[in-house]
């Protein structure tokens, strides 16, 4: 397994982490497609979310994670008690959040529940895979918001679907399984069949978004609501 970690080189990126909200405690950032959030193993894997704020932020640590592909909404402690403390409310699950992506394909139905527990993949890290016998429950809603087209490099196009999601637990890559299970993988997920269709031109980033998110501010108490547009 180690060394499938340190092989992996992430590509540079250039777009720049956007500040959207700031106090004393916290920070809420938009983090671009093709960053990770922490730096890897691999000393070329250095640049990350939390290498970056770190220069601007000493003692800031990151609440969550979002996948390398995965753009939008984060949230950051600027000390480990703050962190703590919105930790707690994830594990609580009070913090919703909301993520859009482009599905492969056209879904008949406007909405629903993907209710399949999720587990490692022991022969194929860092894959996970749907187990209804050791893996742990997983649910996920989606709701459809518009049918669409791709273009592909043969000048015809692939039928794409915009989709609302909201993970209502957090397994490790929840929603791009989910949506392979639901056989509708998202455009562009190299891991989960979002790349299973020839001629895509070009091959496209990750298409999910995490575009809104409501938390309790852990200093106020005041509810807290962000919202970041699509980039796709």
């Amino acid at each position: 397994m180690a060394s499938i970690i340190d092989t992996f080189i992430a590509p540079p990126c250039d777009t720049p982490i956007e500040i959207l909200y700031h106090d004393e405690a916290l920070l809420v950032i938009n983090k671009p497609s093709g960053l990770l959030s922490l730096s890897g193993k691999n000393p070329q894997n250095w640049d990350s979310v939390h290498y970056r704020l770190r220069q601007q932020f000493p003692g800031c640590t990151l609440v969550h994670r979002l996948d390398f592909g995965t753009s939008g909404l984060m949230l950051v402690g600027l000390t480990k008690a703050i962190t703590a403390t919105i930790s707690q409310q994830f594990s609580q699950r009070s913090v919703e959040k909301t993520y859009h992506a482009l599905l492969c394909g056209h879904l008949a139905e406007d909405s629903g529940i993907i209710d399949a527990p999720i587990a490692k993949d022991p022969q194929h890290f860092p894959l996970m895979r749907i187990d209804a016998t050791t893996g742990k429950p997983a649910q996920s809603y989606f709701e459809v918001e518009r049918h669409t087209k791709y273009p592909l490099s043969t000048g015809t196009t692939l039928p794409i679907t915009q989709v609302k999601l909201s993970p209502l637990t957090g397994r490790t890559h929840q929603l791009r399984i989910h949506c392979q299970y639901l056989g509708y993988p998202i455009l562009g997920c190299d891991l989960y069949g979002g790349r299973d269709y020839p001629n895509l031109a070009p091959p496209p980033r990750l298409m999910l978004h995490a575009s809104a998110i409501r938390f309790q501010h852990p200093l106020s108490g005041m509810t807290m609501a962000l919202e970041s547009p699509l980039p796709f």
